[in-house]
């Protein structure tokens, strides 16, 4: 691998790791994917590409397909299972389907606290309100995404 992906690829693993708390394998099995040739790669071509060990690429790819990024594969007449960035990955980023089970359990919450004193509930309804504007938000924001995926995705990156 060339140097620059390396460096994509480490740096990666390292934000997820930061940013989410993530083991550096799952950024790293993220950004390979990305920019891997072919697309779809087995989990023994991404141990071997990573030099990683056959658990840790299980543990990301499980991982990241729960996460729903990322596509397992059963390809008739093969034994290993690929595994490929899920085509529109990030439209599931702008429709993310936990807003309303996170808003479900906030609920529960309030409800348990239906004669708690306001301080005790403010915390849970800041986080309501945020997730409420947030859901309020998601069908424009979806909107706003697609057309602007037309508008500039459409042409390709390099000319």
């Amino acid at each position: 691998m060339e140097e620059a992906l390396w460096e994509f690829v480490d740096r990666t693993g390292d934000w997820l790791a930061k940013t989410y708390g993530t083991p550096r394998m799952i950024g790293r099995v993220l950004a390979w994917l990305l920019v891997c040739d072919p697309a779809e790669q087995t989990a023994a071509q991404l141990a071997e590409e990573l030099g990683a060990s056959k658990g840790s690429i299980s543990a990301a790819t499980g991982m990241l397909v729960r996460m729903r990024l990322v596509d397992r594969l059963h390809i008739r007449g093969e034994r290993a299972d690929r595994f490929r960035v899920r085509p529109e990955a990030w439209d599931n980023q702008v429709r993310d389907p936990s807003v309303e089970q996170t808003r479900a359990l906030l609920a529960l919450g309030l409800r348990a606290l239906d004669q708690a004193p306001p301080a005790r509930r403010a915390r849970l309804e800041e986080l309501d309100a945020l997730y409420a504007f947030y859901e309020s938000r998601m069908n424009s924001l979806w909107d706003e995404w697609q057309e602007y995926k037309r508008a500039n995705l459409g042409r390709g990156r390099n000319g």
